[in-house]
Formats: structure tokens, C-alpha cells, sequence
């Protein structure tokens, strides 16, 4: 049995440890709340993008833009969104567990990686993973402007003929308790239907400048989608997580506090009775 000194430790030990984790609780909160906010008001603006693309290609042969092309798929990009940092819960290990999956299917050789956080990067470089291009240290000044720099790269990548197909590995948020795990094609850029239901149309200044506009625009607002709604992810599930760890710090400072109650007791007993059998 553990005796008095060494329980009362235990207990300043996971208090201390209960403080911290409460802390990183109402961060995390404080942040979730701004995050949910940019990524609300960056919702509608993509969904409506979304609705004239959809609406604009069937009209749109798709010679006229590289990034409109479909080849054949030999070779994919993964684009992986993780955070920098754990204590998040299971949040990296979704996505890392689902790229992971994917890739095994088509074949470590045949794929290339970009690593936006640091969890993912690290992950895959120290399995030899073929990882081009990796963003991390950013995500508290993130900014549309980050969007548009990796969106560059990648769309880059993609034109350089160095991939055929580009995926993109992320958590999107739902709620306070539950994030998406998705998959997405990002390029070549697919849209819902092939046929066109709106006969002739009108194009000012004309078709080919409107696509070669849109197209870029609408893949640099997607960059900035996923960005936001994995931050927000993250932010949701680290202070979940650090909630749980506050409460299980709670009940263990009690179970503790009870059994030194017990050994205080115990150890008041024999002490009784040794003195009185003097």
C-alpha cells in the first residue's frame, strides 16, 4: 500500500496536470469560436462558386483548360490536411489511417504526397513516403494568402504533368462533437452533370476568358474551404479531448483523495492501538 507521501504527490501531480488540461480546454474554445466564424461565412460563397461551375461546364469544352483535363489515372496526388499539433484526439490518426488505406490500394510508387501540418509531414517522411511539398507553422496566421500559395503549387504539380489525378484527405466540421473524415477529388475538376439543360448561351466578354477566370478562382476558394474546415476540426476535437482529460483528472484526484483518506485512517488506527497496548 502506498503510503501518505507518496498519494499526496499523486494528487498535486494530476492537479496540476487537470490545470493545464482546463486551460488548453478554453483556448481551444476561444479559437474554435473564430474559426467556426470565418468558415460560416466562407461556406455560402463556395457552395454558390460551386453551383456556377456546375452550371458553366457542361457548356465548356474541356481542351480550352489544362486543369479541365482528364487522363488517364497512373499516378494521384494526396493532398493531407493535419494540424501541427496532437492532444486533438483522433483527429490526425482519421485522416493518416484513411491516406494510408487509399494508398495501399493503388500502390506507394504510384503516388505523391502534400502535407499541409506538421503531424502528417512527420508521419510520412519517416515511412519513406514520396512527399513533394509540405506547409507546417502556420496555422495561427492563416490567411487566404495561404490558400492561394499551396493552391499554386499543387495546380503547379498537377499541370507539370506530374500527376493525373489530385486527392485531398481532410476533416470537415459538422459540430462540436463530430467531424467529417473526407475524400475529394480536387483536380481535374469533375461537376455533377455532362449535359447540357441549357441550350445556347450568351458569353461576355466571351467563353474561353470567364473559364480561364472562374477555374483558378474556384480551386484557390476550395484551398481556403479546406483549410478553414480542418482548423475548425482540429480546434473542436482538441477541446473536446482536453474537456475529457479535465473530467478524468477529476475523478482520479477523488479516487485518490479517497484512498489517502483510507491509508490516513489506517495508518490513525494502528497508531491508536499501538499506544494502547502501552
Amino acid at each position: 500500500m502506498a503510503n501518505l507521501k507518496d498519494i499526496r504527490d499523486r494528487i498535486k501531480s494530476v492537479k496540476s496536470i487537470q490545470q493545464v488540461t482546463s486551460a488548453m480546454r478554453m483556448v481551444a474554445a476561444a479559437k474554435l469560436r473564430r474559426a467556426q466564424e470565418r468558415m460560416e461565412q466562407a461556406r455560402p460563397y463556395e457552395q454558390r462558386l460551386q453551383e456556377v461551375i456546375n452550371n458553366l461546364l457542361p457548356d465548356v469544352n474541356r481542351d480550352m483548360l489544362d486543369l479541365l483535363q482528364v487522363r488517364d489515372v497512373k499516378r494521384i496526388g494526396y493532398l493531407i490536411v493535419t494540424s501541427d499539433r496532437g492532444l486533438a484526439g483522433a483527429f490526425n490518426t482519421n485522416v493518416i489511417k484513411k491516406v494510408e488505406s487509399e494508398i495501399g490500394e493503388i500502390g506507394r510508387e504510384n503516388t505523391d504526397l502534400f502535407c499541409i501540418g506538421r503531424k502528417g509531414r512527420d508521419h510520412f517522411k519517416k515511412r519513406d513516403y514520396s512527399v513533394m511539398l509540405e506547409y507546417v507553422e502556420f496555422w495561427n496566421e492563416l490567411d487566404f494568402i495561404h490558400a492561394a500559395k499551396f493552391g499554386k503549387s499543387i495546380i503547379s504539380h498537377f499541370l507539370s504533368g506530374k500527376v493525373d489525378e489530385i486527392r485531398v484527405v481532410y476533416n470537415r466540421f459538422k459540430n462540436v462533437g463530430m467531424q467529417e473524415l473526407r475524400v475529394e477529388k480536387l483536380l481535374p475538376l469533375y461537376y455533377e452533370s455532362e449535359k447540357n439543360h441549357f441550350g445556347n448561351r450568351i458569353y461576355e466578354p466571351n467563353k474561353k476568358e470567364i473559364v480561364e477566370s472562374l477555374i483558378p478562382r474556384h480551386q484557390n476558394v476550395e484551398m481556403w474551404i479546406y483549410l478553414l474546415e480542418s482548423y475548425a476540426s482540429e480546434m473542436a476535437a482538441r477541446m473536446v479531448s482536453m474537456e475529457n482529460a479535465t473530467e478524468n483528472a477529476g475523478e482520479m484526484i477523488k479516487s485518490l483523495q479517497l484512498e489517502f483518506n483510507k491509508v490516513r485512517q489506517a495508518s490513525i488506527t494502528t497508531e491508536t492501538v499501538s499506544y494502547t497496548q502501552l
